[in-house]
């Protein structure tokens, strides 16, 4: 009776082996389990990317990890597990398992890959015009504000009528006589543009010197005068750098999408259709 019953235990323990190690799909020959799928969910939430797709969607990037290194593959980029695990060490995952550790390597081996090829095949093409690196500027502004000191005036509680007759003025203390004139009480004040408030920030983005916003809420605001700070030397090329990624980031994408056609993806599992 014992011998039945280590025999079907032992039986239980096979069959639970067999069905986490289920192939449920092949990427270009490279199999991908469903344990693997598992972990690379575990490890989507570990990293809070809590959704009800989470599964379908970490299905989708072990695919695209395959695809990406077959492809750098080509260009003879190829990513050793000690290159991945230096990575690993430094995002301090805990203590994951085998399977998600595996994982975790693929996924940074394809971006080490990825991320070589397409400096090597699309950063080189990529051109920015001065209005990508305008619309970039106005991006970080509105998010985080630039190491500029800024000059600014305020006028609050002023009527529409008023706010129509307000024009452009030589200099500052135009702009606080002209407002005091016309019966308002301005609020001169000097910040650097990253302390702004994101509302102001918002509103002066796009603003020329000594020109007043439009009306908001009762205010206008103006910009009288700016000076760049020591912190911005450089700045100008780093949101080069960010337009210039930003392209790169959508041309490789469309690469991808075309690469994914052209791989030779067999899923067995029909959780996983594409």
């Amino acid at each position: 009776m014992k011998k039945i019953l280590f025999c079907l235990i032992g039986l239980f323990i096979w069959m639970a082996g067999a069905d986490s190690a289920t192939v449920v799909a092949t990427v270009n020959g490279n199999p991908i389990t469903d344990s693997d799928v598992t972990a690379r969910t575990e490890l989507m939430t570990l990293q809070g990317n809590i959704s009800a797709t989470n599964r379908r969607t970490a299905f989708q990037n072990i695919v695209n990890d395959y695809v990406k290194l077959d492809y750098a593959n080509g260009f003879g980029v190829k990513p050793t597990d000690n290159d991945a695990d230096e990575e690993l060490k430094k995002m301090n995952l805990g203590n994951i398992n085998e399977t998600m550790w595996s994982m975790a390597r693929l996924a940074i081996k394809s971006d080490i890959a990825w991320g070589a090829v397409m400096s090597r095949t699309i950063v080189p093409t990529i051109k920015v015009s001065e209005s990508d690196i305008k619309s970039e500027r106005l991006d970080l502004i509105r998010e985080r504000g630039l190491p500029l000191e800024m000059t600014l005036v305020r006028l609050i509680n002023i009527p529409d009528d008023i706010a129509k007759k307000l024009t452009k003025p030589k200099n500052c203390d135009a702009a606080v006589k002209m407002a005091e004139d016309l019966g308002g009480a301005p609020q001169k004040f000097t910040a650097m543009q990253y302390e702004l408030s994101t509302d102001i920030r918002d509103r002066i983005a796009d603003l020329p010197l000594l020109t007043w916003s439009s009306r908001k809420e009762d205010s206008v605001l103006l910009v009288c005068d700016e000076r760049k700070t020591n912190e911005y030397k450089g700045l100008d090329e780093i949101i080069k750098q960010n337009a210039i990624y930003r392209k790169a980031a959508f041309a490789a994408d469309q690469q991808l999408k075309q690469l994914r056609r052209k791989a030779v993806i067999i899923i067995n599992d029909d959780r996983y259709k594409l």
